[in-house]
């Protein structure tokens, strides 16, 4: 097979789409918001995008039927906005993949009318949070006020190093092409997926865009997740080990 390749599956009339990324990251804050939007709005599939920088694999269905791993894009239409959703399970395994294939997501949005991306994302705190905030980045100063009223915030030099594969190259490649583009950061500890985050950040989402989304399922999962946090929790406020009472786990 070539590099990249696109699958056409579908091609509706979306009025005026915006794109929403949501792959694989930081707390999987991204994609987890990116399915629930998928769940709740009944998303139709418009594309699959295959390419030899995803890992040599195939998924299993319930059936045992197999699909060679891609991404997809899938046609959300609510009550606000037209919305074009960008998911997966993988990222791109190299710098030049991480470009050539965030170019040929670009080119996809582009056949749709799409002109404003939103990247979906966490940002590690490296330790548990209660409060969820969103941090923004923007293509553009315009950008900015707006992602301020629905109470996203802007820090300097935050996220630390920088905003890494898909999520920033929609930014930046997407500014060379005319995009208005921004990224949300759920802050989410980095340790474990974080439902919670994800809800955060739908909720600016959907404040910006104007549409609504039932949080039911990411309510289930979160609860999940509070077991397992709490548990970490236990274990670092739980007494101090003396040297003499270290063991190796083979």
């Amino acid at each position: 097979m070539d590099d990249i390749e696109i699958d056409v599956v579908a091609t509706p009339e979306l009025e005026d789409p915006v794109l929403i990324e949501g792959l694989p990251g930081v707390g999987h804050v991204g994609k987890l918001a990116a399915e629930q939007l998928l769940e709740e709005g009944d998303g139709t599939l418009v594309r699959r995008v295959y390419t030899t920088e995803f890992p040599p694999q195939v998924t299993v269905d319930d059936d045992g039927v197999t699909e060679l791993t891609c991404a997809e894009f899938h046609a959300v239409e609510t009550e606000g906005t037209d919305l074009l959703v960008l998911t997966g399970d993988h990222q791109a395994a190299t710098n030049a993949g991480h470009y050539r294939l965030t170019s040929a997501f670009l080119d996809v949005a582009e056949e749709f009318g799409v002109r404003r991306a939103y990247a979906l994302g966490g940002v590690p705190t490296g330790e548990l949070v209660e409060e969820y905030t969103v941090l923004g980045a923007v293509s553009n100063a315009e950008l900015r006020e707006e992602l301020e009223a629905v109470d996203v915030q802007f820090r300097a030099d935050e996220p630390a190093g920088g905003i890494v594969g898909v999520s920033g190259l929609i930014l930046g490649l997407g500014e060379r092409r005319g995009f208005d583009a921004a990224c949300l950061m759920g802050e989410t500890s980095g340790y474990l997926v974080d439902p919670k985050s994800a809800r955060a950040v739908l909720e600016v989402l959907q404040k910006r865009l104007g549409f609504e989304v039932a949080f039911d399922s990411l309510e289930e999962r979160a609860e999940e997740m509070e077991e397992v946090a709490g548990k970490i929790q236990e274990m670092q406020d739980g007494p101090a080990v003396g040297d003499d009472e270290l063991r190796y786990i083979g």
